[in-house]
């Protein structure tokens, strides 16, 4: 394969092949980078120029480069030590291994809160501890701690509380252990003041860590905080006559809640997704095994399997079912029992599909006329919609009007919801402020996520102060710009390409997947797949008839670019190439995001 076959951004060129607005309305830019470095990281590593052009494209130099593409622990892992009261909070969990106290493990209800709960439970157990796990119901408790639940652990015998992925604003809750259990906090959400007067509160984020881990999710921290007490006991000689655990077995916990909770794929969380996909490819954890068949997810785990297959079946049973399900079956070690968990999960989850449906179209609705009244923030309430689906409803009008959006159901004069943000957009700081002013019952999350709940008068004035607060958002473009990387002819488009693509791999949240144009393509056939037909499967040619390429692109039920493509003819054609497997052979495979017209 010659490089030459994907072709580089034109030096110093922005608009890619004068794509001003796309079917989808987005501007085209290509993604420039020092073509100096990418060639200097090509020869150091003796990787093809392609590789190179892309490590530079994501400001990887070509020291980094060698760790960006091998991403090891032994490299990226910092000391624990350098968390604020990681040495306090490791010192209280020896205590109760060797003292084989009853521990209370206190989570939350999405895939990071289950990760975490489940690593910290099985961590602790195998350390002699006897623990109980709690996670809240989202509709009559919501999120975090509470004070009846925390005194209702105490009255159980616990005599310490671990809180992981919440806990760090839920001072007053965690009053009704005082005096009664300790309880040590495990969490990454903002912190907007002084911390509650625990043991410890292990945060990358609270004002006062200065560790620069706030990028970690709950689960990150967590897995820091087993290291942090293993070595502790180590220290203390606990394993004389006993084995260490495993702490790398738990990895693959670590990596399905950092690529589900949306942090960046770079530096320490890249190593932990992957060295956590390899020991998810294992298929030793009962639980993800089982959740593994029932997505029909035969191939090695990737990232995309992480975030659109996994992640959504245990979310669902957060957001409309029971709270501790994901949890349980992430806990569960017996195989049958885990499928029967597995497949509940799954049937949760196309009922989760079908409330979600149902707010989205209404939510929409009012998203639409909100972005023409050019509100710099979206805020759409309903009655009686569902909170555990107006996430994601507020990811889907973030995504279609690049602003940040929140929903919220409203019942009984109370709205709760949830919020989504754009990259340099702070939802969770502005949330935090919000209620701080008085305006909010709840509220808390970070930079790109928040949640909250309001009394229902209070509706205007939170839009208001939203607007105001987050007024930058109004200059954002009605659509986010689609970076290209390049561009690829169809017989060009080769599975040699897409492996060389996929060596930048795990792509996500910081490190996107490439992202191509297949220019002047012309699309032979084009027809519906799928048992809803929400999938679009193509086949392409390139200029004079040349080459033969397969496309796909999913989410195209209806709209502009689902037209486009089953319109057929001659189109500029964005998307990921990527080398598929499918009865033991390999090909190329294009997976459509847009489309502009020639």
């Amino acid at each position: 394969m010659n490089d030459a076959a994907v072709l580089p951004a034109p030096p110093g060129a922005e608009v890619a092949l004068g794509v001003a607005r796309s079917v989808l309305g987005r501007r085209w830019i290509w993604r420039q980078g020092d073509a100096r470095i990418g060639l200097g990281i090509a020869q150091r590593l003796a990787l093809p120029e392609l590789v190179g052009r892309l490590l530079a494209a994501r400001g990887v130099g070509v020291e980094a480069a060698s760790d960006f593409l091998e991403p090891t622990l032994r490299a990226l892992l910092p000391d624990p030590s350098t968390l604020r009261d990681m040495d306090a909070a490791a010192a209280r969990l020896a205590d109760a291994a060797q003292a084989g106290e009853s521990v209370a493990v206190y989570g939350d209800y999405d895939v990071d809160g289950a990760c975490s709960g489940a690593l910290t439970v099985r961590l602790l157990r195998e350390l002699g501890c006897r623990v109980v796990h709690y996670v809240p119901d989202r509709l009559n408790e919501g999120y975090g701690p509470n004070p009846a639940a925390i005194a209702t652990l105490c009255a159980r015998g616990a005599t310490l509380i671990v809180t992981v992925d919440c806990g760090i604003a839920a001072e007053v809750a965690l009053e009704a252990a005082r005096g009664r259990a300790d309880v040590v906090i495990l969490d990454h959400h903002k912190a907007e003041g002084p911390v509650p007067l625990v043991r410890a509160a292990v945060n990358p984020n609270r004002l006062d860590c200065t560790s620069g881990l706030g990028h970690l999710c709950a689960a990150g921290v967590a897995f820091l905080a087993g290291i942090a007490t293993v070595r502790e006991l180590r220290r203390r000689g606990a394993f004389a006559t006993r084995p260490e655990p495993k702490l790398l077995d738990l990895l693959d916990l670590v990596a399905l809640a950092t690529v589900c909770d949306v942090m960046p794929l770079t530096g320490l969380n890249r190593a932990l997704v992957a060295q956590g996909l390899k020991v998810m490819a294992r298929r030793s954890r009962a639980g993800i095994a089982a959740l593994l068949e029932v997505a029909m997810a035969k191939d090695a785990p990737t990232a995309h399997t992480l975030g659109f297959l996994l992640g959504p079946r245990i979310n669902a049973s957060g957001r409309i079912d029971e709270s501790d399900l994901g949890l349980r079956l992430l806990l569960e070690d017996d195989p049958i029992e885990a499928r029967a968990m597995a497949e509940r999960l799954d049937v949760v989850n196309k009922r989760r599909q079908d409330v979600e449906a149902d707010v989205l179209t209404a939510a929409m609705t009012e998203a639409e006329r909100q972005a023409q009244r050019g509100h710099p923030v979206l805020l759409v309430v309903g009655q009686g919609w569902h909170p555990g689906v107006v996430g994601i409803v507020a990811g889907r009008m973030k995504e279609k009007y690049n602003r940040p959006a929140c929903v919220a159901g409203l019942s009984e004069g109370l709205a709760k919801g949830s919020g989504r943000s754009v990259p340099g957009v702070d939802l969770g700081a502005a949330i935090i402020a919000a209620r701080q002013a008085g305006l909010l019952a709840t509220g808390g999350g970070h930079a790109m996520a928040a949640g909250f709940s309001f009394p229902a008068e209070k509706e205007g004035e939170f839009h208001a102060f939203l607007d105001e607060r987050l007024a930058h958002a109004a200059n954002l473009p009605g659509a986010a710009d689609l970076a290209l990387e390049g561009a690829l002819t169809v017989p060009g488009a080769t599975v040699e390409v897409a492996s060389q693509i996929t060596r930048l791999a795990p792509f996500g949240a910081g490190n996107e997947e490439p992202v191509f144009v297949l220019s002047r393509a012309r699309v032979v056939r084009a027809d519906r797949v799928g048992k809803e037909g929400g999938t679009i499967r193509a086949f392409l040619e390139g200029e004079g008839g040349s080459g033969r390429l397969k496309a796909i692109c999913f989410r195209a039920k209806e709209g502009p670019l689902a037209a486009a493509l089953l319109g057929g003819g001659t189109l500029h054609l964005a998307g990921h190439l990527r080398a598929e497997s499918w009865n033991d052979s390999v090909t190329a495979g294009f997976h459509v995001v847009d489309a502009a017209p020639v």
